[in-house]
C-alpha cells in the first residue's frame, strides 16, 4: 500500500501548506548561491520535513537524495552509547579520522543537472539555483539534516558547532525542532531561523479534500472536517488517519472516527490518570515470562510506559493526550480537581520544554496527580 504522505507530498514551494511568508523565506534561502545553515521550528505536523526536502532538492539538484544525510536525534537519545553513535554518523571513518561527513565533496556540486532524473524532479522554486562564481566560495555538495535537534543535549550540540566551523565549507546543516530555546545560542547564531506556524483546521480539511479528489474518494459529509479536527493541527496525523479509514472502507460514517480515536488513546490515558489518582504511581508485580518470574512495573508509570511504547509517543505527545482527555468534557471530575489537574499538566508541559529528561518530568507529574487525588477524593473516582 502506497503511503499517501509520500504520494501526495508537495513538489514545489508554492504547494507547501503553510503561510506565504514562510514560502517566500524558504524560496529566497534556497535560491542563494551560498545558502546558509537552516533551523526550522514549529509544532508536529506543520510541514518541517516537507519543507526541508524541498530545500535539499533546490540546493543540491535532482540527485539530492544521494548526498542528503538524516539523523533522528530523538531516536538516538533513547539508545546506549548515544555520543559514540553520533560521532560515528558525523565521522564515518572513525573518531580519530580527519575525514568528516561535512567535509566530503560530491561531483554533483559542479553540475546540478548531471542527473538524468531532472525531468521527474522539478526545481521547487521553478528554476535551478545559480552556481557560485569561480573562486568565490565552494559549491554546496552535501546537506546534513538533524531532526528533533532539541533532543541532542548541550554536549552533542557543542560538537556540532565545532564541526560547522571547521569542516563545512561545502556542506550545510538543517536542524528541525519543536522548541528552539533548547538549541544552544552558538548553533542558533550560525543558522537562519524559519518559524513554521501551526496549521488551521480549514487548511488541513482543504488538503484532505484535494487528496480525496485525487484518489477518487467520496467520504460522507463532515468526515474530512472531523479528521481535521482530531488532528489538532498535525497534517501528518490527518493524512495517516484519512488513509487508514479509506483502507478499511470506514469513510461512510462519522461515528467511525470517534470509535477510532477512542480506541487508540482515550482508554489508555484514562487508565494512567486513574491509577495516579488512586495513589498507585509505582507498583511492582511478579509475572511469569517464559521460564522465570519477572518483576514488572505496573500502576500509572507502567501504564504510561506501555502507552508510550505502543504508540511511539514522546513526552509532548503524552501531554497533548492528557490535556485533550481532560478538556473533552467526558469526565466527571469535580471542577476544583479538574482545574488542579490542568494546572499540573500545564506545569509539566513548561518543564518538558526546558529539560532533556522527559521521563523525570512525567514521573513528577504523576506524583502531583496522586497528591491531587488524595486532596480531593476520599474514594477512587471513575471517569465516564
Amino acid at each position: 500500500m502506497t503511503v499517501w504522505l509520500e504520494q501526495h507530498k508537495p513538489e514545489l514551494f508554492d504547494e507547501l501548506l503553510t503561510s506565504t511568508q514562510v514560502i517566500d523565506a524558504l524560496k529566497q534561502l534556497a535560491l542563494q548561491a551560498n545558502p546558509p545553515h537552516l533551523l526550522l521550528s514549529g509544532p508536529s505536523g506543520c510541514g518541517k520535513t516537507a519543507a526541508l526536502h524541498l530545500v535539499c532538492r533546490q540546493v543540491l539538484g535532482p540527485s539530492w537524495r544521494a548526498t542528503t544525510h538524516v539523523l533522528q536525534a530523538r531516536d538516538l537519545d533513547k539508545t546506549s552509547g548515544a555520543m559514540a553513535k553520533f560521532e560515528a554518523f558525523l565521522r564515518p571513518e572513525g573518531a580519530g579520522s580527519e575525514d568528516t561527513l561535512a567535509g566530503r565533496t560530491s561531483l554533483d556540486a559542479f553540475d546540478h543537472n548531471i542527473s538524468a532524473s531532472a525531468g521527474r524532479s522539478p526545481p521547487p522554486a521553478g528554476e535551478e539555483s545559480p552556481a557560485p562564481s569561480s573562486g568565490s566560495f565552494a559549491a554546496v555538495s552535501r546537506i546534513i539534516i538533524i531532526e528533533d535537534a532539541d533532543y541532542l543535549g548541550h554536549a552533542r550540540q557543542s560538537y556540532l558547532r565545532r564541526m560547522m566551523e571547521e569542516s563545512s565549507r561545502s556542506a550545510r546543516f538543517i536542524f528541525t525542532t519543536h522548541t528552539p530555546s533548547r538549541i544552544i545560542e552558538a548553533l542558533r547564531s550560525r543558522t537562519q531561523h524559519v518559524r513554521m506556524p501551526s496549521l488551521t483546521r480549514i487548511m488541513i480539511e482543504q488538503r484532505l479534500e484535494s487528496i480525496a479528489h485525487a484518489e477518487e474518494l467520496r467520504p460522507a459529509q463532515g468526515v474530512l472536517g472531523d479528521i481535521a479536527h482530531v488532528a489538532s493541527g498535525n497534517l501528518r496525523k490527518a493524512i495517516f488517519t484519512f488513509q487508514l479509514l479509506a483502507f478499511r472502507d470506514l469513510l461512510d460514517d462519522r461515528k467511525n472516527i470517534q470509535l477510532l480515536m477512542a480506541n487508540s488513546s482515550r482508554r489508555e490515558v484514562q487508565v494512567v490518570l486513574e491509577e495516579a489518582l488512586r495513589g498507585r504511581v509505582h507498583e511492582w508485580k511478579w509475572e511469569r515470562q517464559g521460564e522465570k518470574n519477572t518483576r514488572v512495573l505496573k500502576g500509572a508509570m507502567g501504564a504510561l510506559d506501555h502507552m508510550m511504547a505502543t504508540h511511539d509517543l514522546d513526552g509532548r505527545s503524552v501531554i497533548d493526550r492528557l490535556h485533550h482527555f481532560l478538556v473533552a468534557g467526558r469526565t466527571h471530575y469535580p471542577d476544583a480537581m479538574l482545574a488542579d489537574l490542568l494546572e499540573a499538566v500545564s506545569g509539566c508541559d513548561t518543564k518538558l520544554q526546558r529539560s532533556a529528561q522527559e521521563r523525570i518530568q512525567l514521573e513528577e507529574l504523576l506524583h502531583r496527580v496522586s497528591e491531587i487525588g488524595h486532596r480531593h477524593l476520599r474514594t477512587p473516582t471513575q471517569a465516564s
